[in-house]
């Protein structure tokens, strides 16, 4: 696996009618190591979905690059594995054809494939619901799949856009130990997209919070969590003091961000 390295990466989007610039990322310069788990967040509209997709492949950026290793990127690419925040699953399929989605049309062996569904479903926890419709699961459970499909793959980074936004608390709790266990297993590369501060803490080793207009990286934090989260409990790290200090100094930048944008400081 090969380090990720955003090179002095700018983003302006011009509107097609007005000819309005939105410059919505300025300047972004990081390294993300090999095995490393970096989460992004700030406030609304500082741009951490757009510096995703420009990492994804999904958008060129207007300045600077983004490689991998020595490969700039360009477009999308296996060597990028991607968690979006629905799933973006095929629910009319079952678990399966939605995991083995990758390698049928890379046109892989199916005695192999199937192999390899059957591993990756065990690893998400999902043993025995390969057959079930994907309409039939739970958001959890799709979720789960998600992460199946993005594996089966080997991408050298998964890229994940607030993949469990739409959780409710207990389930989200559980996915984010099995993020941590993945990560762990799997020596992954790993960026994840958040709007939630404890969540971010919870699950980056790096932790980055974005300042919007334009979008750029404010603060870094390189904190022991995510390695703890492996084999404690996500709720007793909760109330260690070193994290409730940092949750408060995180929500209050942000919150001097926010009003800032609404004009009342």
């Amino acid at each position: 696996m090969a380090d990720l390295v955003c090179e002095n990466l700018g983003m302006t989007f011009t509107n097609p009618q007005t000819g309005a610039k939105v410059e919505a990322l300025r300047d972004i310069n990081f390294t993300l190591g090999k095995g490393e788990i970096l989460a992004v967040l700030g406030p609304s509209g500082c741009g951490k979905t757009t510096l995703l997709n420009v990492i994804a492949g999904f958008i060129p950026p207007t300045s600077g690059r983004v490689r991998l290793g020595d490969k700039v990127i360009e477009g999308p690419g296996l060597d990028r594995g991607m968690v979006f925040q629905q799933g973006a699953l095929f629910e009319w399929l079952s678990v399966a054809r939605n995991v083995d989605y990758g390698p049928r049309m890379r046109g892989m062996d199916p005695e192999e494939t199937a192999r390899l569904v059957e591993k990756w479903l065990d690893i998400v926890g999902l043993q025995g619901f390969g057959d079930t419709p994907t309409y039939q699961l739970s958001g959890g459970m799709q979720q789960r799949v998600a992460l199946a499909r993005c594996l089966i793959n080997e991408p050298e980074v998964i890229l994940m856009d607030e993949p469990l936004g739409a959780l409710d608390a207990l389930t989200r709790e559980k996915m984010q130990s099995l993020v941590l266990e993945i990560w762990k297993e799997t020596g992954k590369t790993i960026m994840i997209i958040t709007h939630s501060v404890e969540e971010a803490l919870l699950l980056g080793e790096r932790l980055f919070v974005m300042a919007p207009r334009p979008g750029r990286i404010h603060k870094e934090y390189r904190l022991p969590f995510a390695d703890r989260g492996v084999n404690e409990s996500l709720r007793e790290i909760k109330h260690d003091p070193y994290f409730i200090e940092v949750r408060e100094e995180i929500l209050t930048m942000i919150w001097d961000m926010e009003e800032e944008i609404m004009g009342r400081v």
